[in-house]
């Protein structure tokens, strides 16, 4: 807030007092709605159930504000303790509210069809991620049924947008990705990852996030033009040929490009690989 115009509200009449404090009062109050959504954040599938001290520790709270905010979500169904450490997990609530969020926007049921098809036409893991919050989350996922040796995925895991080809794909086409880029360890390789994404409307990387994987993303857009996420598919690098890099190139651009239709949006013009 502007130095003068805070000075003169503290030291003004009673109602430019009051209305100092009530303005006090609401960001603290907004301060700590977001510590307790960072609480939630923390949970995932591979850490499904925290004890307290984690949490403390985790938020970088102390642990009687944590608690503070862990009892209040508890209260709302955010969150409920279990088991004889009394460790908290997700509530029922959450479900609740992931029921209604894909009722209205059928985001993840819509595009299973279509997930599943892709993996089928390369063999391939295929996987939907989606911007939240800006974080690069991922939504679902489908396995080709006839491969032994598979890229194994997790829902809700979040995807670092410097070492995946989502991200790349993504950060082609945000207004303003810089911010991104300068956080990565390698903002340069960064940018000619996303460069080429550009050329190629497609992004490429090999293992860059996990080991001996090849992964291939196109974005996805709504009906605004917005990037909101990306498609990918993630193969063994080992198995990678001129013939299945063409393969997958191909039926996940026109993959890419019908999710995006199905959500009234508008892909970018571009000639298939």
């Amino acid at each position: 807030m502007n130095r003068w115009f805070k000075n003169r509200l503290t030291g003004g009449g009673p109602v430019c007092q009051l209305f100092w404090k009530g303005w006090g009062r609401a960001s603290s109050q907004m301060g700590t709605v977001g510590k307790a959504l960072d609480l939630l954040d923390l949970f995932t599938r591979g850490q499904p159930q925290l004890g307290l001290s984690q949490l403390a520790r985790a938020s970088g709270l102390n642990k009687a504000t944590c608690h503070r905010l862990l009892t209040e979500l508890e209260s709302r169904g955010l969150l409920e303790q279990t088991g004889p450490a009394r460790e908290y997990r997700l509530g029922p609530a959450v479900l609740r509210l992931a029921s209604l969020r894909e009722t209205a926007v059928p985001t993840r049921e819509a595009a299973m069809p279509i997930l599943r098809r892709l993996a089928e036409a390369t063999g391939e893991t295929a996987h939907l991620s989606h911007l939240v919050a800006g974080r690069l989350q991922t939504l679902a996922f489908a396995y080709a049924a006839r491969t032994g040796v598979r890229v194994m995925m997790e829902d809700a895991d979040f995807l670092p947008f410097h070492a995946t080809a989502s991200g790349a794909a993504v950060l082609a086409h945000l207004p303003d990705p810089q911010p991104l880029i300068a956080a990565a360890p390698d903002p340069d390789t960064l940018r000619a990852r996303i460069a080429s994404a550009r050329e190629k409307a497609y992004a490429e990387t090999l293992s860059t996030f996990e080991k001996d994987v090849h992964s291939f993303a196109v974005p996805l857009f709504d009906a605004t033009g917005a990037c909101t996420g990306a498609l990918a598919v993630a193969a063994a690098a080992p198995r990678m040929s001129p013939v299945l890099h063409a393969t997958i190139t191909r039926e996940l651009t026109l993959a890419g490009a019908e999710i995006t239709q199905l959500r009234g949006g508008q892909p970018p013009d571009r000639s298939l690989p």
